[in-house]
């Protein structure tokens, strides 16, 4: 199996830091036994978490006005597989990655799998791009895709979803992530009902495509590209269509796609207790959809989430929910950022496994506001990290993940050889 880092150099790196983290995490050690809480177990579960990187991820976004590429890009599917095991080896919890189809051209899926199980990539959910035109046919997703009018266009669009799942099936993956950018920008331009019923219609089409052993998540988005109307535009309108389709349809939620001030910990609450969640795309926002890095804006929102699963998995309600960062990089190297992304995302899920559940529920029932709201603040406020650092440690990664990459002068190097031309294929994401 290829290494993208070195093993010598992560343990020259951890070395240095080893004494400090021990002083950390005996320090947490007692910290936490005063609460009667295990750090160990809480470690141990902490090793097995995993987190999907997206293959478009790893390429530098845009604004809606211009890209601007950073050195060393990757240009191909191959590239982004090296730079994707690259923060694998740095952190482990990323072993697997998310592609995108056509973004990732891909010319043989069998070569890409071999190329990917020597760096022990393995691949994660496939997603489909139905909101730009195909290169291959005459038909265009302008006025939409699954929902177009044409059957000619719908066809089309159901075609590259069903080659998605077949590509997928080469590649390993278990499932599908569908989201559409359909709908209107003025009033009277589609119809509200026509326009799910085709959607529906569709998606049944795709949905006696996928293998029995796979799932399909349906992602909703309130606005953009569409800016009146947005055929699935809430949680509701895709749990609706899931329910559908079947018991393989679920719901997925991505952290920006819902409007301002909305309460997504309470959305993945109500998915849970009617069974269709399925799973996440982690990114933060200020404004929208502005797929900034995870935890950069509200640490505490990400926090509140995780409460919600490990309350959820702690009473087997959950199983197999699909974890996958989904994020666009305009000024920051993206491989630095999906780093510091998935360690915040762990840490957050860390923090979780700190809450008194049992105490919790007997706060909530005895209606003691200030005892609820504490013990789960309580929780956020523990600084983590060593935890995290130590599974980081013991998993044969890197204890400082972001100081390892930057001696590694990776991107300086790579530009050697990537010579970026027009830039990711993923385009302005």
């Amino acid at each position: 199996m290829f290494k993208a880092v070195k093993k010598e150099v992560i343990d020259q790196h951890n070395q240095s830091h080893k004494s400090d983290l021990d002083f950390d995490f005996e320090y947490l050690e007692k910290k936490l036994q005063q609460s009667q809480i295990d750090i160990h177990k809480i470690k141990e579960q902490v090793k097995k978490f995993q987190v999907a990187v997206p293959t478009w991820g790893v390429g530098t976004g845009g604004t809606r006005f211009a890209r601007f590429p950073g050195i060393g890009e990757p240009q191909n599917i191959y590239e982004k597989i090296e730079d994707c095991a690259v923060i694998n080896d740095l952190i482990g919890f990323t072993q697997k990655v998310s592609p995108h189809f056509p973004w990732d051209n891909v010319e043989d899926f069998s070569e890409l799998k071999n190329f990917s199980d020597n760096y022990g990539i393995g691949f994660d959910v496939v997603n489909s791009n139905t909101f730009q035109d195909p290169d291959d046919s005459s038909e265009s997703f302008k006025y939409g895709s699954l929902t177009n009018a044409s059957s000619a266009a719908r066809d089309k669009a159901i075609e590259v979803n069903q080659k998605a799942i077949d590509n997928g099936k080469i590649l390993g993956s278990k499932g599908l992530t569908v989201w559409i950018g359909d709908g209107g920008n003025f009033p009277g331009q589609i119809s509200f009902s026509r326009s799910l019923e085709r959607y529906i219609d569709s998606m049944k089409k795709i949905y006696s495509h996928l293998p029995k052993d796979w799932t399909v998540l349906l992602e909703h988005k309130p606005y953009e590209p569409a800016f009146y109307s947005t055929v699935i535009s809430d949680w509701g309108t895709s749990y609706i269509c899931a329910k559908e389709l079947g018991d393989q349809a679920m719901c997925l939620v991505d952290l920006g796609h819902h409007l301002p001030n909305t309460n997504i910990e309470m959305i993945v609450s109500r998915l849970i207790d009617l069974k269709k969640l399925g799973g996440f795309h982690f990114n933060d926002s200020k404004f929208g959809d502005d797929d900034l890095d995870a935890g950069s804006i509200n640490p505490y929102e990400l926090f509140l989430i995780f409460n919600e699963l490990t309350a959820a998995s702690q009473n087997n309600k959950i199983s197999n929910i699909s974890y996958m960062i989904d994020q666009s990089h305009n000024v920051t190297d993206p491989i630095e950022s999906l780093i510091l992304s998935a360690n915040e995302i762990v840490n957050s899920y860390a923090k979780s496994l700190l809450v008194n559940y049992s105490l919790l529920e007997k706060s909530q029932d005895g209606n003691d506001a200030i005892q609820s709201m504490q013990i789960l603040k309580t929780a956020f406020n523990i600084d983590v990290s060593p935890i995290v650092a130590m599974a980081r440690f013991e998993n044969g990664n890197s204890i400082n993940p972001i100081n390892t990459y930057r001696t590694l002068d990776y991107k300086n190097d790579k530009s050697l050889k990537r010579k970026n031309k027009s830039g990711s294929s993923s385009g302005i994401v």
